[in-house]
């Protein structure tokens, strides 16, 4: 088994988002976000599911169903 992950840093250093490609012995891949919320790990990782070819299958965690982050700050600013 083989993993990459792709880290996203803030400012400060603490991590904020990260995408973890897991590719298993049989060359079966699964990807996996976290610190995403709403659609944004969709968008985040499209282009990578686009080049892994055909989803098999899809599991949201719950941070999908909680607003984007942007859209947060956009009511916290209202």
């Amino acid at each position: 088994m083989v993993v990459f992950a792709f880290v996203s840093k803030s400012p400060k250093g603490a991590i904020v988002k990260t995408i973890e490609i897991t590719v298993s012995a049989k060359g079966e891949t699964k990807v996996e976000t976290k610190g995403f919320t709403g659609n944004d790990c969709q968008a985040a990782t499209r282009n990578l599911e686009l080049a892994l070819g055909a989803r098999q299958s899809e599991s949201l965690k719950s941070e999908f169903y909680q607003p984007a982050r942007s859209e947060l700050e956009q009511n916290a600013k209202q």
